[in-house]
């Protein structure tokens, strides 16, 4: 803020309109570079998502491994949820990418890790506690599998598209 800004009387003299134009134009864009609360959750997202893929990975490869009777339905539901998250990790670092945002290294300090970032050229730190993350994962892995249960409701067993109670008949059959 400069010693002019306020003082009234500067205001209608001595300033061509074009030059008011650059200044608020310079200053508005001071406000631009700071991360929005959007980009914020993206942020988190993107740091939770390679996570949460862990995770979808180790319980299939336990479930590849177990003796479970419906290991097979088991392992598709996981890999439609896999699917998913990978899919969202793709679009999220498209759109990151699109709003000039980079995240750069992770530090651990006690029970939260630090995420450091560039956003329109300034460097920012994004932090979570442990706890957090792994709720934020629970929530989400919870999201996916009511996707899934949405999307088998919408189609049950059985039901192929179109063909009505034929394709329960011949489930039956096998």
């Amino acid at each position: 803020m400069s010693k002019l800004d306020g003082n009234e009387r500067w205001k209608s003299k001595m300033l061509l309109t074009e030059h008011v134009e650059q200044y608020d134009q310079k200053h508005s864009a001071r406000g631009a570079n700071v991360t929005t609360a959007e980009e914020r959750v993206m942020i988190r997202d993107y740091i939770l998502l390679p996570h949460i893929e862990k995770v979808v990975e180790k319980s299939l490869s336990e479930l590849r491994n177990s003796g479970n009777v419906l290991r097979r339905i088991y392992l598709l539901a996981g890999q439609r949820v896999l699917d998913r998250v990978v899919s969202e990790q793709f679009d999220l670092r498209r759109e990151l990418k699109h709003r000039n945002i980079r995240i750069v290294a992770e530090e651990q300090s006690n029970s939260i890790v630090y995420h450091r970032y560039y956003c329109r050229g300034y460097e920012e730190h994004f932090g979570m506690t442990r706890e957090v993350m792994r709720s934020e994962i629970s929530w989400r892995l919870t999201r996916y599998m009511e996707e899934l249960n949405d999307y088998l409701k919408s189609n049950p067993l059985g039901k192929a598209k179109g063909d009505g109670e034929a394709g329960s008949t011949e489930l039956r059959k096998r």
